[in-house]
C-alpha cells in the first residue's frame, strides 16, 4: 500500500530519497523489506519540493512505475530543497489509475501523501464541501485535511482531526500520512510501518532507505511532528 518518504533539514537533491541511498524509493517500488499489503508499488509515483523564488510547492506525478521514467533521474539531480517528499503507489484495488490519484496531492503551501487505504465512506463526511482532485481515497483524505488547514487548523491538530475519526469509523484503515508546508512536517503511523532518522536533519519513511544505524520505529496510532527544532512524537 504505498511507500513514502520526507526530508527537512539543509537542502538536499531529490536524489536523496529515491536512488543514492541503498533502499531508498526506487528499490522500495519493487522490493520493499517492510511493506505489510502489496508486494510492488508500480501504480505511479510522486515527488515534491520548495523552491524559494516560488510561492507555491513544485509538483511531479506520473502513473507509470517510477523506474520507467527516463527524465526523472535529472530532474531528481536537479531539484533540491530543504523540505522534500516523495512516493511510489500501489494503488488500493477499485481506485483509480491516474496521475490526479497519485501523490502528493497539493492545496496552497500544503502536501500530502497517504501510504495506506480507507473506506471512502468513513472520510467523504470530514471533507465537508471540498471536492478532491480524483475519486481515490487518498484524494479524500487530502481533501479532509486541506479544509481543516485552510480553516486555520495547526498542522498536527488538522491532521489528527482526519485520522482518528476516520481510523476509527473503519477499523482495517491504513492512515500513514506526511504532511508539510514547507516548514515542519506531520507524519501518522497508523496499521501500517514508519521510521524515523535524526541527523543533520529529519527523515521519515515507510521503511529504512538505508541501513545506517539510528533509525527508530514510530509506535502504531502515533503522530511526529518534524521542525527545525526537532522531532516531537505524541499518540493519536
Amino acid at each position: 500500500m504505498c511507500r513514502h518518504a520526507a526530508w527537512l533539514g539543509a537542502p538536499r537533491p531529490l536524489t536523496s530519497l529515491l536512488d543514492d541511498p541503498g533502499h531508498g524509493l526506487l528499490r522500495q517500488s519493487y522490493a520493499p523489506r517492510h511493506q505489510r499489503c502489496g508486494a510492488v508499488n508500480a501504480d505511479g509515483f510522486g515527488i515534491g519540493w520548495y523552491d524559494p523564488h516560488h510561492r507555491e510547492p513544485v509538483r511531479y506525478r506520473r502513473s507509470v512505475p517510477i523506474w520507467t521514467d527516463a527524465n526523472l533521474p535529472a530532474l531528481a539531480g536537479a531539484a533540491r530543497s530543504g523540505c522534500l517528499i516523495a512516493a511510489v503507489r500501489s494503488a488500493t484495488p477499485g481506485m483509480p489509475l491516474e496521475e490526479s490519484a497519485t501523490a502528493p496531492f497539493t492545496e496552497g503551501r500544503w502536501l500530502l501523501s497517504h501510504n495506506g487505504r480507507v473506506s471512502r465512506d468513513a472520510v467523504r463526511p470530514l471533507a465537508g464541501d471540498r471536492e478532491p482532485e480524483s475519486a481515490c481515497d487518498s484524494a479524500w483524505l487530502a481533501a479532509a485535511v486541506f479544509a481543516r488547514l485552510g480553516a486555520g487548523s495547526p498542522l498536527c491538530d488538522a491532521v489528527a482531526a482526519v485520522v482518528v475519526p476516520a481510523g476509527l469509523d473503519d477499523p482495517g484503515a491504513r492512515l500513514n500520512l506526511l504532511v508539510t508546508d514547507g516548514d515542519a512536517v506531520v507524519a501518522t503511523a497508523w496499521h501500517e510501518t514508519l521510521f524515523v532518522h535524526l541527523g543533520e536533519g529529519v527523515l521519515l519513511a515507510s521503511e529504512p532507505v538505508d541501513d545506517r544505524p539510528g533509525w527508530e520505529p514510530v509506535p502504531d496510532r502515533h503522530l511526529v511532528l518534524a521542525t527545525p527544532d526537532g522531532v516531537r512524537v505524541q499518540p493519536l
